[in-house]
Formats: structure tokens, C-alpha cells, sequence
């Protein structure tokens, strides 16, 4: 999914970013940043808030 469907997805359920955050335990300011590109989402808390978004694919840790 990209940005733009993900926000319309928010927009068309009514929905805020910042209610998405508050519910998952994120920091509203870190969930607009990924899904603004600021932060990429390679590794860390923004790679786990991208891939709940549905913004990245789920990796496997057992490799």
C-alpha cells in the first residue's frame, strides 16, 4: 500500500493518525513521520509502525 491509499483508507473510515497512534502505543509526531517519508521505516520503531500500516511487508526473523 502506499502513503496516499493508506491516508485515504484513514480518510474514508474517519480516522486520524494521531487516534492510530495513541491506540497501537506510538508517538503521534514518529506514526506522521512514516507515513510522510521522514522516516523510512528501515529498522526500529519506524520499520514496526510501517509494517503495522501496511506500508511494508511483515520481514521474517528467522532467516
Amino acid at each position: 500500500m502506499t502513503p496516499d491509499q493508506l491516508k485515504q483508507r484513514f480518510r474514508a473510515r474517519g480516522m486520524t493518525f494521531s487516534q492510530w497512534a495513541r491506540d497501537n502505543g506510538y508517538r503521534a509526531n514518529k506514526v506522521i513521520r512514516v507515513v510522510n517519508g521522514f522516516d523510512k521505516g528501515h529498522y526500529g520503531q519506524a520499520h514496526e509502525i510501517a509494517v503495522k500500516l501496511g506500508l511494508k511487508p511483515a520481514t521474517d526473523a528467522a532467516h
